[in-house]
């Protein structure tokens, strides 16, 4: 009998935090792999195939922003959820601007963390049912599913958060994309760190689409953003 439980990779170096959460998402329905470091966390994730993967920051061999850095290289799309006693605001950037979905910082309640697993799941499945899969912007043709962005012969292959968000700001071209909506459309909370997370994405995708004058995504004052392109080719 094929097992049809959502897979996570876990990968904690505190052996009793990692059997309790293990066995706690074993019991809330999932099918979790632990696992002790990051090289093995990340040999599993080649081998295997994983619905969302959960990393602690500080692991031995290799820690968590480096594993999720690997993960990126091979699967753009799985979301990540970081683990992290650190609390400051650069290591919670730094996990963003990699690729992370989440963070949750220690102490943190096991039923948060379902919470938010769930919420993760739930929004990769509704943008899986969404129509709509190639936007094209000016000269720009965006493919919300391969989650490439192509001007010319050049492919430029987007993040899953950068996917999503520039996916947002098609749906609302030439309009306000209010800020919290999308943060909480997103980011599921829309925090301070979530919303500087935005801010960055927000870079990243002017640079992708810089190569295209008559395309801008604009700061509106207390409101949002507003991605600008011609009417005529940015249905």
């Amino acid at each position: 009998m094929m097992d049809d439980r959502m897979r996570i990779l876990l990968c904690e170096d505190d052996e009793n935090l990692g059997m309790l959460l293990r066995e706690y998402l074993q019991a809330k329905g999932f099918n979790a792999d632990l696992y002790a470091d990051g090289e093995s966390g990340y040999k599993a994730f080649l081998k295997g195939k994983y619905d969302i993967c959960v990393l602690d920051v500080m692991m031995p061999k290799k820690d968590g922003f480096s594993v999720a850095q690997d993960i990126r290289t091979v699967n753009s799309e799985v979301p990540i959820i970081f683990l992290t006693a650190k609390q400051l605001k650069e290591d919670i950037l730094e996990g963003f601007k990699i690729g992370a979905d989440d963070y949750i910082t220690k102490p943190f309640s096991m039923e948060e963390l379902v919470f938010r697993i769930e919420a993760i799941l739930r929004r990769v499945k509704g943008k899986k049912g969404r129509e709509i899969t190639m936007y094209k912007i000016g000269k720009f043709t965006f493919d919300t599913q391969k989650q490439q962005l192509m001007i010319n012969d050049k492919v430029t292959k987007l993040t899953t958060k950068e996917s999503e968000l520039l996916s947002l700001l098609c749906n609302h071209v030439n309009e306000i994309l209010e800020r919290n909506f999308a943060l909480k459309t997103i980011w599921i909370d829309d925090n301070y760190f979530n919303a500087r997370s935005m801010d960055v994405y927000i870079t990243k995708l002017r640079k992708h689409l810089k190569e295209d004058p008559s395309i801008e995504i604009i700061n509106i004052h207390g409101k949002g953003y507003k991605l600008i392109a011609p009417e005529n080719e940015a249905k």
